[in-house]
């Protein structure tokens, strides 16, 4: 094919080495060559510039090439696109690259090259693209790529660079995008960049050590869409005109020390969907008009200090809120009523609050899309509402460490997102919206296995209910065995009895089940042994009796401190053997010696309290009153010189 002028063999499953055919002879034509999305390997072929020396467009991104990257390429002179990312090249980036003085696109990111970014790179003055992410870069920001004063679009993100940011990166006036996130960069933001980056749309300086107060000059980019500070150092408050920007979609700045209040103008940014000021400082009231944002799909303030009632609003409007996270501030007041208006919401975490009142019988059907739903630690009373059934998407359910009473509702057993297998979740995947400049926008934190991680897209990891440390009473319901899908389930320190559900071994996925602390009696259910995925069990203090199930993945369960105070219970791992005519029963006279030793041991540490209490409040009263200190010691003093006066008598 001597005329040749554009090949694409882009996103197949094309293998093997670079293209021999390609190398066997000079294609003077070729000008665009694409073969991204493959899996080639081995290296790239140092003749390439000799087979094709008029290629213009470059793009073996994607693949599985190794090896370094050849400093042959810099002699085609011609070529203004050139993209290797996305794959296994080393050897750093080579100082030959900044001879090829018509790149208009450099595209090196996510190959681990290591070494430095090249100070040559600063000749390319046409260059109007430069992604150097993900490249195990370990250096300084080397000050010469202020020197492009062309550039566009610079992605440093996800390396090793030290330092501070360069005042003469100023000098790239045309800048739109500008992404350092996941480096150790500190200091503050030069003024010299606050002065000049007039026509920025995306800026990303996250998860670096950049320190001082958000510069209020951030005001003058009215171009900016991405506002992306998260995980640095800034302090003081947020600066009023800052958060006016007319065309700011997303704002992300939590994990600082910020201090003050929430500017009342944020309200005027009409367009923003991404709103993060998590993990700071903040305090006061929330303001009302944040409802009316009409397209904000994420409202993160948790872990502040924010306090007062959850503001509430007689309008109805449209909302596009999909996820809000409110947990860990000091809210208190009743379930928010302006919830009534989010008919979109997809996340809602309310936990580590002081709301108390009741959920309302309302909230099936105005938030029909509910997949989670965290009320966690909070001062809910009340029964828990059989409508929760009602959400068809929900898979998280965490209710712990409130005040309900009464019943579990045998009616969540009707939970259908809980009831289809693991690989069926994949329908949460369309109710969230996309940020491309985020990662993980929806997360949710879970006890998971008695500790709290940080979930994300938990649309594909977690499904579960946690109604733990309530006053609930009642059996647990049999129904709740119908939630296949059910990954934990902890329902521990309440007053629940009757048996463990018999059926309790068709929750396949269940890694984790808690059911500690309660009145349950009986054996426990032969179906136990079913629970494949079952990694932490815990059925310690209840009144359960009878043969410890075997098998499968309970002979892995070995710890006996699982089944500890049950009277009744025998067999591995207990030390208690089982006779062979029947199981044992627990016996008033059991359970009243039960309750005997459990008397005794609080009597031991009461007495031990006291008896520390003591110690420390006689001597708090030696050592704050000189006159009884003073009449102390010389009592001392006394016995002492009898003692040795005794002594030297004898």
């Amino acid at each position: 094919m001597p005329s040749l002028e554009t090949l694409v063999l882009s996103n197949n499953h094309l293998n093997g080495t670079f293209p021999q055919f390609l190398l066997s002879n000079t294609s003077l034509r070729m000008k665009y060559l694409d073969l991204s999305g493959n899996a080639f390997s081995g290296p790239i072929p140092n003749s390439l510039p000799e087979m094709a020396p008029n290629l213009r467009y470059l793009d073996l991104s994607a693949n599985g090439f190794s090896g370094s990257i050849p400093h042959s390429l810099s002699r085609l002179h011609k070529l203004w696109k050139l993209s290797v990312a996305m794959n296994n090249l080393t050897g750093g980036i080579p100082e030959e690259l900044g001879m090829m003085s018509g790149l208009e696109e450099l595209d090196l990111g996510s190959n681990p090259l290591g070494g430095s970014i090249p100070t040559s790179l600063g000749q390319l003055q046409r260059l109007q693209i430069l992604n150097v992410s993900d490249a195990g870069l370990v250096s300084t920001l080397p000050a010469e790529l202020g020197n492009l004063t062309g550039l566009q679009g610079m992605d440093l993100s996800r390396n090793q660079f030290i330092g501070s940011l360069p005042p003469s990166y100023a000098r790239m006036k045309g800048i739109r995008q500008f992404s350092i996130n996941k480096n150790y960069i500190n200091g503050s933001i030069p003024p010299e960049i606050l002065s000049n980056w007039t026509d920025i749309q995306a800026f990303d300086v996250a998860n670096n050590m950049l320190h001082g107060n958000i510069p209020s000059q951030i005001s003058n980019w009215t171009g900016l869409e991405y506002l992306i500070l998260f995980g640095n150092n800034f302090t003081g408050s947020i600066p009023a005109d800052m958060v006016g920007l007319p065309l700011l979609l997303t704002l992300e700045m939590s994990k600082n020390h910020l201090t003050g209040t929430i500017p009342l103008n944020i309200c005027n940014v009409t367009f923003m969907g991404y709103l993060a000021i998590s993990d700071n400082h903040l305090e006061g009231e929330l303001p009302e008009c944040l409802w009316k944002l009409k397209n904000l799909f994420l409202m993160d303030l948790s872990s502040n200090a924010l306090s007062g009632e959850v503001p509430t609003s007689s309008d109805h409007y449209e909302s596009s809120m999909r996820s809000l996270h409110l947990s860990n501030n000091n809210f208190s007041g009743s379930f928010p009523s302006v919830l009534k208006n989010l008919n979109k919401l997809v996340v809602l975490d309310l936990g580590y609050n002081k709301i108390s009142g009741m959920i309302p019988s309302w909230i099936a059907e105005n938030n029909p899309l509910l997949g989670v739903l965290r009320l966690r630690s909070n001062m809910f009373n009340g029964s828990i509402p059989w409508q929760l059934s009602q959400l068809s998407h929900l898979q998280l359910l965490d209710l712990a460490e409130n005040n309900f009473t009464g019943p579990i509702p045998g009616s969540l057993g009707n939970l259908s997102s809980m009831q289809r297998g693991i690989t069926d979740m994949s329908i949460f995947i369309d109710l969230y919206p996309g940020v491309e400049s985020l990662s993980n926008p929806y997360y949710i934190d879970i006890v998971w296995k008695g500790r709290e991680h940080t979930f994300l897209e938990i649309y594909q990891h977690v499904v579960g209910i946690d109604l733990s440390c309530n006053i609930l009473s009642g059996e647990i319901p049999s129904e709740l065995a119908n939630l296949r899908s059910l990954q934990f389930l902890n329902v521990s320190r309440n007053y629940l009895t009757g048996g463990i559900p018999k059926d309790i071994g068709n929750l396949k996925f269940l890694e984790s089940l808690d059911l500690s602390w309660n009145k349950l009696s009986g054996p426990i259910p032969p179906s136990t042994s079913n629970l494949m995925s079952l990694s932490k069990l815990n059925l310690s203090n209840n009144l359960l009796s009878g043969e410890i199930p075997r098998g499968n993945q309970l002979q892995t369960l070995d710890d006996p401190s699982i089944y500890s105070n049950n009277l009744g219970l025998c067999g591995f791992p207990l030390k208690v053997p089982c006779s062979n005519d029947s199981n044992p029963k627990i016996t008033l006279e059991g359970v009243k010696e039960h309750h005997e030793d459990l008397e005794t041991v609080w009597l031991y540490y009461s007495v031990t309290a006291g008896t520390v209490f003591g110690f420390w409040l006689w001597f708090g009263v030696l050592f704050f009153c000189s006159a009884w200190r003073f009449a102390f010691f010389s009592h001392i003093d006394a016995m002492q010189q009898k003692v040795m006066q005794n002594m030297k008598n004898i």
